[in-house]
């Protein structure tokens, strides 16, 4: 029978024409060129990325998400210029700051403050100060399932989404310790539990129930509040995740969780065998590296990436 509990857990991202994984070590790429050769990139992780810092509850879901917009913003420039025949380039510091403070900006703004201006009138209508910001939090969701859906429209974004599905359906396979070949990876579902689609959606429905419970301030202190409070119903999503990973077989734990697997069904493709090949390159590549340094003991559940 199959080993399904690896000694140390791998998750990833899609990238264009491409897969990152990242191990406990080692962060890898695999992207298909042009030419059609599969060209891969690898880097040792250190600092808070690598460290026991990151086993702390609650602390490593904000590193978790600080890593996964850094190492992704990183991966994905790099995708691009290889997917375009372009020289491929390391992305400066100052070029990776720049990037996640705009994507930590967008999510702000847009998810989090944009709610809070378009329903900041309701309560006076109404007569209702919590229908406003129950109004809120399902305007968010409603965003988020919305944006999701409308960005998969395209087909440049389609084929992003395919690698997602190859992504997760390697690190399933690599779960159930089965050998990594296209036949095997077929076999396994897009979805995963621990994917970045679920924990967006955990974030947001965390979100609904603790802006209900701060009430409704002024509408300066609720903005503030918003942005504030998100890297910590970041660690919380991720603690949750976490308990979906392990004890996903449950069926109260595997009800509660099924939104986040029926989310992924927006941001995943099925894969095609070229597809899958790069993500099995990527992922091999990632225990390659990191099998020195890993020890034969029980799951590291603290190094749970997002998938």
């Amino acid at each position: 029978m199959p080993d399904s509990h690896p000694h140390s857990y791998y998750g990833g991202q899609a990238v264009i024409e491409g897969v990152m994984i990242r191990g406990p070590q080692h962060m890898a790429v695999a992207v298909r060129s042009p030419d059609g050769t599969i060209v891969h990139r690898s880097e040792e992780l250190s600092g808070v990325m690598a460290g026991s810092v990151r086993r702390i509850p609650v602390l490593r879901g904000m590193i978790v998400l600080y890593e996964t917009l850094s190492l992704g913003i990183r991966a994905l420039t790099w995708s691009s210029m290889v997917a375009a025949g372009r020289e491929a380039q390391e992305v400066s510091k100052g070029q990776m700051l720049t990037s996640l403070a705009f994507a930590l900006a967008f999510v702000g703004a847009v998810f989090f403050a944009g709610p809070v201006l378009l329903t900041s009138w309701l309560g006076s209508v109404v007569g209702s100060e919590y229908v406003e910001v129950t109004v809120e939090g399902l305007l968010r969701l409603v965003m988020l399932i919305g944006y999701v859906w409308l960005i998969g429209r395209l087909p440049e974004v389609r084929r992003v989404f395919a690698y997602h599905g190859a992504e997760h359906r390697a690190i399933h396979a690599y779960e159930h310790g089965r050998v990594l070949t296209p036949q095997a990876v077929r076999e396994y579902p897009n979805a995963h539990p621990r994917c970045g689609t679920a924990f967006l959606l955990t974030v947001m429905v965390l979100s609904f129930f603790l802006f209900i419970a701060l009430g409704t301030p002024p509408i300066w202190v609720r903005l503030i509040e918003r942005i504030v409070l998100i890297p910590l119903i970041a660690a919380v999503a991720y603690e949750l995740l976490r308990l979906g990973q392990r004890y996903g077989d449950a069926p109260i734990i595997g009800l509660l969780y099924r939104p986040n697997l029926w989310l992924q069904s927006f941001t995943t493709r099925d894969p095609d065998d070229d597809q899958i090949e790069v993500a099995i390159a990527a992922l091999e590549r990632a225990l390659a590296l990191d099998q020195p340094l890993v020890r034969a003991e029980e799951p590291r559940l603290a190094d749970e990436p997002l998938a």
